[in-house]
């Protein structure tokens, strides 16, 4: 065995060297098989080159010459990248550097450069602790400046301070650090952590006193606060997860009874993409609206806490006497509160498919055949298959495709089928073969499937746009319906108009399909007027095409 590694150069790696000349020296004190390997190893090439590129990273991080300008580059490149996408079907340059930019290998120098700028390539070791005299404690004073920025208490709010919560420890009795908020003072001072003890505020020592009464000293201070902590055993690392998330409910903290601090709560609205800075608590996350990258964080509900939230409500609904059939609904689906997301940018000539779904009679498939005519070269719209004899007028293969019953059951017990059903004792349904091999020519695919056929629909590998069309307010739809002279689609003769049972019917399979599959949706559209509606589809699908929007994750990855 050599006596040590050869680095890149030709020079011996000291660090190695002295580690197999230690492993040598303890062969009889350890295990002949793991001395084998980990002298294996040592004399790697592969761990030799990784310790000569950690060692010339670590060396140009101590060269201020060539410090790195800025340490988020991939940051600048995803901003680069929206501000390019709405020109690329203007300018050709701007739609070659776009694609450029979203090459695996580009991205990735940009990351590695990301990661040495930032230093994430040093070992994360424990701290060394500090010695001290048994009857002393570490002591450590911090000075922070009165600010805008709340200080609570359990579940008492106070008056903007710091940027922190306290709690008294349940088992010592003594103040200390709940929460540091994200971006907040407290925060950025680097000073204060999690379970720090606090000792005195301004002086004023806080033994034996309640969480109130330390903010009754911060709300009376002026100016300069100063704080004399215990710190805790271990720092708990407040690094900014990279998670973003589109919410699927409303959220207001000052009505909400159990927030630890409202002044220190982010109010939302369904359809908010927030950025998840800390999930550290089971029960209350920091976040920030993605809009708002600069702003301290606040806390929403968890994941977790938000489910048994609405989990309670619907039982106490049923308990109310509340139908069951929407509870049965929805036990059958996942409970809706956040989704995980990132942006989903366009790819050359590769288009992401229009799905429009909404109640019968709402107009959809009108508006999908407009959408259709306005440009058969580029919009497309698989045909359907069926069991039904053909009717007069009718040509297979551009109406529907006409199969037997036997060999549409053998297909949709294959997985064949994107979405079927049966009406009237025929079976109808979309195979998914069709859909693919619109994209695949290059086209943009129109469905209008039943709204349950999005399980189905809404995977990695579609990525469809997903648009639900809605119908206006009775009274709204009654009379656009009767001045288009609509017929009701659900008379198969088309031979009359909407009834007021069908307008109404109408209403509530919408607020069905809002309940189930709403947060499945990526826009909507109120089909009032058949002509407004039209040009806010046509406006959605160059939307889809040309912009990057907030999509699944799994779909990005």
């Amino acid at each position: 065995m050599t006596a040590a590694v050869m680095a890149a150069d030709g020079s011996f790696d000291p660090v190695i060297s002295k580690l197999i000349t230690s492993l040598k020296e303890a062969e009889s004190l350890s295990e002949e098989q793991d001395l084998g390997f980990l002298q294996n190893l040592l004399q790697s090439k592969e761990l030799n080159a990784l310790v000569n590129v950690h060692s010339k990273v670590a060396k140009i991080n101590k060269d201020d010459r060539i410090a790195p300008l800025l340490s988020a580059s991939m940051q600048v490149l995803i901003e680069v990248l929206e501000l390019l996408a709405p020109r690329c079907h203007i300018s050709p340059l701007c739609k070659e550097v776009f694609h450029l930019l979203q090459t695996p290998h580009l991205q990735s120098l940009l990351f590695a450069h990301d990661a040495i700028a930032q230093k994430d390539f040093f070992p994360h070791l424990p701290e060394i602790p500090v010695e001290v005299d048994e009857d002393e404690e570490t002591i450590k004073i911090v000075q922070l400046v009165k600010s805008n920025e709340p200080l609570c208490a359990g579940a008492q709010s106070a008056e903007p301070i710091v940027g922190a919560t306290i709690k008294t420890d349940e088992e010592t009795g003594k103040i200390i650090i709940a929460r540091i908020m994200h971006g907040g003072a407290a925060d950025r001072s680097g000073l204060i952590h999690v379970g720090d003890e606090v000792i005195e505020v301004n002086n004023i020592n806080v033994e034996g006193k309640t969480p109130g009464d330390v903010l009754s000293i911060l709300q009376n201070s002026e100016g300069t606060i100063t704080f004399k902590l215990v710190p805790s055993d271990g720092k708990l690392d407040q690094r900014e997860s990279k998670v973003r998330v589109r919410a699927y409910f409303d959220y207001e903290p000052e009505n909400d009874p159990y927030i630890p601090c409202k002044e220190a709560g982010l109010g939302f609205v369904k359809g908010d993409i927030l950025h998840i800075v800390s999930q550290d608590d089971s029960y209350w996350w920091q976040a920030r609206r993605e809009c708002e990258k600069t702003t301290r964080a606040g806390l929403i509900p968890s994941r977790a806490l938000q489910e048994r939230r609405i989990l309670h409500e619907r039982t106490q609904k049923e308990s109310n006497g509340e139908t069951k059939t929407e509870n049965d609904d929805f036990d059958r689906e996942l409970i809706a509160t956040y989704e995980e997301v990132a942006k989903l940018y366009p790819r050359p000539n590769v288009y992401r498919p229009i799905v429009l779904i909404g109640s019968p009679g709402v107009g959809r498939n009108e508006l999908k055949r407009r959408l259709v005519a306005r440009d058969p070269e580029k919009y497309k719209s698989p045909v359907p298959y069926t069991t039904r004899p053909v009717r007069p007028g009718e040509v297979a293969g551009r109406e529907y495709l006409f199969v037997t019953r036997e060999k549409m059951e053998n297909d949709i017990a294959s997985g064949k089928f994107i979405e079927h059903g049966e009406y009237k004792g025929h079976l109808y349904g979309t195979s998914g073969e069709s859909v693919k091999s619109i994209v695949n020519a290059g086209c943009v695919c129109v469905l209008s499937p039943h709204y349950q056929a999005l399980k189905s629909l809404r995977t990695p590998q579609l990525k469809p746009y997903i648009v639900h069309i809605r119908p206006p307010a009775f009274d709204k739809l009654k009379q656009s319906r009767t001045k288009a002279r609509a017929r009701s689609t659900f008379d198969e003769s088309n031979s009359r108009g909407f009834t007021d049972e069908e307008f109404n019917e109408m209403i509530k399979s919408d607020e069905r399909i809002t309940f189930l599959y709403g947060h499945f949706c990526d826009d909507e559209i109120v089909n009032g007027d058949l002509t407004e509606a039209f040009e806010k589809l046509v406006s959605l699908a160059n939307k889809a095409e040309t912009e990057p929007l907030w999509a699944p994750v799994s779909w990005v990855q």
